[in-house]
C-alpha cells in the first residue's frame, strides 16, 4: 500500500526579494487576519509592506534568506527512511508543503497525484495545535484537494504534544546542555498569540503548557528552576504571556545562567537564529547575565524522527472517527477551535 505523507510547516523567503510577499501570504491567511477578502486583502498588503525593511534586516542576519525548508526536507527524509524501515506492508514517500511560501499546497499536490497512493496521512510540524498554524495548513490542503478533484483516503495527525519520544528528545537534549551547571534557568520559550485567540477557544497555551509539564516530569530534577513563555510579540493586541523577553531581563539581572529551550518549533528559522540567538542574548548580556544557552530545536533528532513515525504507523492506536488522530490526551471541551472536537 502507498501512503504520502504530508509535513506541513510555515516556510520562509528564499531570497530578500522574496521577504514581501512572503509577509503578504502570512497576513493575507484568514486565521492570521479574521477579516472579508475585500478587506483582508488591502491590510494584507499595508502590513507586508511596513514589515519588508525590518524583515529583511532580519534575514540579512542569517544570509539572506530562511534555512526552514532545507531542514524540513531534512527531516521529510529522515521520516521517509524510518517509515520504510520499520513498516513493510507499506510504501512511504514524504511531502513537504509550506503554508506562506513555496513549496505550496498548489505545487505540491500535483507530485501527490502522480505518486498514486492508496492513503494520504497529514503531519503539521507543529507539535502544538493552533488554528493559525496547524488547522490553516490543513485546510488549505483540503481545500486545493477539493479545487482538484482528488479524493484519496487522509488521516490527519492534528498534534502531539504529549508524546513520549518527543518529550524524551527534549528531554536527553535538555540534559546534555545543563549538565554541571548550578544557578541557572531553564525558560521554555513557544511562539505567543493575541489573546483573544486563546479566549475564542484555541487550544495552543494549553497543549504548550502540557508539553513543559511533561518534559518537567520526565526530567525529574529536584527544586528545578524553571518557567514557561512567550515570544515574538507584535501589533497593539494583548499577547499571551509572561513575554520571554521580561523573563531574561529578570533573570539576568539576578545573575542567573539561562537555559533556553524552543519548545513549538522543531526546526531552526528567524525566530530562533536572530530573535532567540542574537537579540535575546543581547538583551541577557546588557541586563547581566552570567551566560546565555540556546537548546537547538529537534531538527532530525532521532527520538523527534521516531516520534512522528510512530505516530504514523500506528495512528489506529489513536481511532478517532476513522479520520482525525488526537494524541493521548484530549483538550478540555471549553477549546473550541480544537479539531478532535465536533464544533468546526
Amino acid at each position: 500500500m502507498r501512503k504520502a505523507v504530508i509535513l506541513f510547516n510555515l516556510g520562509g523567503p528564499d531570497k530578500l526579494e522574496s521577504v514581501e510577499p512572503f509577509l503578504f501570504n502570512l497576513f493575507n491567511d484568514p486565521a492570521i487576519l479574521n477579516l472579508p477578502t475585500i478587506l483582508r486583502y488591502p491590510l494584507a498588503k499595508l502590513i507586508s509592506n511596513r514589515r519588508a525593511p525590518i524583515a529583511k534586516k532580519i534575514y540579512k542576519e542569517i544570509g539572506g534568506s530562511s534555512p526552514i525548508l532545507k531542514l524540513t526536507q531534512e527531516q521529510s527524509l529522515a521520516l521517509e527512511d524510518k517509515l520504510n524501515s520499520t513498516d513493510d506492508a507499506s510504501e512511504y514517500k514524504c511531502f513537504v508543503v509550506m503554508r506562506c511560501w513555496h513549496p505550496r499546497a498548489e505545487d505540491v499536490i500535483k507530485k501527490v497525484i502522480k505518486y498514486e497512493p492508496d492513503e494520504i496521512i497529514l503531519m503539521p510540524l507543529y507539535p502544538q495545535y493552533s488554528a493559525a498554524t496547524s488547522g490553516s495548513s490543513i485546510k488549505e490542503w483540503k481545500d486545493v484537494c477539493k479545487k482538484n478533484n482528488f479524493n484519496i483516503k487522509t488521516n490527519t495527525i492534528c498534534c502531539y504534544p504529549t508524546d513520549d519520544n518527543f518529550i524524551l528528545a527534549h528531554k536527553n537534549i535538555i540534559l546534555n546542555k545543563i549538565k554541571s551547571l548550578d544557578n541557572f534557568k531553564l525558560i521554555f520559550s513557544a511562539h505567543g498569540l493575541p489573546e483573544k485567540n486563546i479566549k475564542k477557544g484555541d487550544p495552543y497555551q494549553w497543549q504548550v503548557e502540557q508539553s513543559v509539564n511533561k518534559i518537567i516530569k520526565t526530567l525529574k530534577i529536584k527544586d528545578l528552576d524553571w518557567v514557561l513563555s512567550y515570544q515574538s510579540r507584535v501589533g497593539p493586541l494583548k499577547w499571551i504571556g509572561p513575554s520571554t523577553e521580561d523573563i531574561i531581563i529578570e533573570n539576568s539581572k539576578l545573575g542567573k545562567h539561562i537555559i533556553l529551550v524552543p519548545i513549538a518549533f522543531v526546526s531552526e528559522h528567524s525566530e530562533t537564529l536572530v530573535e532567540l540567538d542574537i537579540e535575546y542574548k543581547e538583551l541577557a548580556d546588557k541586563n547581566g547575565c552570567k551566560n546565555y544557552t540556546r537548546v537547538p530545536a529537534l531538527g532530525t533528532n532521532e527520538n523527534f524522527i521516531k516520534a512522528m513515525s510512530e505516530l504514523i504507523i500506528k495512528k489506529e492506536e489513536y481511532n478517532f472517527d476513522n479520520k482525525l488522530y488526537p494524541p493521548k490526551i484530549h483538550c478540555p471541551n471549553n477549546f473550541k477551535k480544537c479539531p478532535c472536537l465536533n464544533y468546526e
